[in-house]
């Protein structure tokens, strides 16, 4: 399915996500006159039955519908709460890395070389600018377990991995002030992935197919098991919608919707925030690598270079504000450790970084052990959340996996580790 997705190209309206104008493709629930129901809403309660519903419509949604519009097996809607991409789920914030030399585990490596070959499928698709071979530098102590576990996973699975202390890597980069016995594992082929300009192609190509819906403004708030098999929906509007599959994806939203069903999905929301910052030469992404960061006594951080004049980007991956499903975020900077827990960080290692440009929050939907939830409670309910704020470097890859087994009814071996299983017994 070829094209592009240039924000010049008119396919609707055009709205703002996060700090940039992107172009928003017109969907069924964007065409309302104002009082009534509109055409599309009578259509559509008449043919609401599709073979596969997605509820949610972020990474890991429009991943799998993407997947889904192109085998063209199957009819699919797809419903999400707002318009995406939009800053409600985990998809903002312009970048995220994708690391191959995996520190949360050596199971993950495989899964990141496919996501990155479907990332780069992506790219020769739509003409876009998708991933950017920043490298990234891993950095801390020799003996953390995240270093440590960096070093298995390229040694397990054959990656190239270049290990140097902190008074090399600071000659080799200059943005960084480390001393010597700070080690600093550089992986060249890794780098940055453009996050909503992702949304943006995988929304267009969905628009593009024959087989997908792509419902927008529909919140779901209870899902149904229906007597004779598979799955009705009902939007916060009274709108229904069945299918035979259904995986959601909902993020903060999925454990409350399936918990009247009987399913205890052990999933907390966390408040993070991120912030970009003004930075001279030295962090330009010929000249500075994406990185994560671990320090015994400030914290484990990530960042990135300052990629189209944006300015240097950096958040805190532990941590974080314990939050109810619903519960508003506070904006950055309306809790006291906003700014300093990453300043103390600039202040430390980053001689080059200024001050504040501008943050933001975002938020994390954990499980007990910051490893991913996705499995089939239900024949034909499938769950996939609990990403743990390191799911979207897999989308393309994850998409691919729940496609094929919402179009097949068989789940990928690659996916049991990921089951809820774990957290019984």
């Amino acid at each position: 399915m070829a094209g592009t997705c240039h924000a010049g190209r008119r396919l609707g309206r055009v709205g703002i996500v996060g700090r940039e104008p992107v172009i928003m493709a017109p969907t069924d629930s964007d065409a309302s006159p104002s009082g009534g129901i509109d055409l599309q809403k009578r259509r559509e309660m008449h043919s609401n039955h599709s073979d596969i519903l997605i509820i949610g419509g972020g990474s890991m949604g429009l991943a799998a519908a993407d997947w889904l519009a192109e085998s063209g097996a199957a009819a699919v809607r797809v419903l999400d709460a707002h318009s995406p991409p939009h800053d409600q789920g985990a998809h903002h914030g312009e970048t995220r890395l994708i690391r191959l030399a995996y520190g949360e585990g050596a199971g993950y490596v495989p899964l990141a070389v496919r996501a990155l070959e479907r990332w780069r499928a992506l790219e020769t698709a739509t003409g876009e600018s998708l991933f950017l071979p920043t490298g990234i530098t891993n950095i801390g102590p020799a003996a953390a377990p995240f270093v440590r576990q960096v070093a298995a996973s390229a040694k397990t699975h054959a990656l190239a991995l270049e290990v140097l202390d902190g008074t090399a890597a600071s000659l080799r980069w200059p943005g960084w002030q480390l001393d010597g016995a700070t080690s600093v594992a550089f992986e060249r082929v890794a780098g940055v992935l453009r996050v909503e300009r992702i949304l943006d192609c995988w929304r267009e190509r969905v628009a593009a197919s024959a087989n997908v819906t792509l419902t927008a403004r529909a919140p779901v708030v209870a899902i149904d098991a229906r007597a004779g098999g598979g799955y009705e929906v009902r939007c916060a509007d009274g709108r229904r919608f069945s299918a035979e599959r259904l995986l959601l994806s909902a993020g903060q939203h999925l454990a409350p919707l399936v918990a009247p069903l009987g399913i205890d999905l052990p999933l907390t929301r966390v408040r993070k925030t991120f912030a970009w910052f003004k930075a001279d030469a030295r962090y330009a992404p010929e000249r500075f690598a994406g990185f994560s960061l671990t320090d015994d006594e400030l914290g484990i951080y990530y960042g990135f270079p300052d990629i189209d004049g944006a300015g240097f980007k950096m958040g805190r991956h532990d941590s974080g504000q314990p939050l109810a499903p619903g519960e508003q975020m506070q904006a950055f900077g309306e809790h006291p450790d906003d700014l300093p827990e990453l300043q103390q960080v600039i202040d430390r290692y980053l001689p080059g970084v200024g001050k504040l440009k501008q943050g933001a929050v975002c938020q994390y939907i954990r499980t007990p052990d910051e490893h991913f939830l996705i499995d089939e409670p239900l024949p034909g309910l499938i769950v996939a959340g609990g990403f743990s704020g390191h799911g979207f470097k897999f989308a393309s890859a994850l998409g691919e996996s729940l496609g094929q087994w919402l179009a097949s009814g068989q789940a990928s071996p690659e996916l049991d580790a990921f089951g809820a299983g774990r957290f019984r017994g």
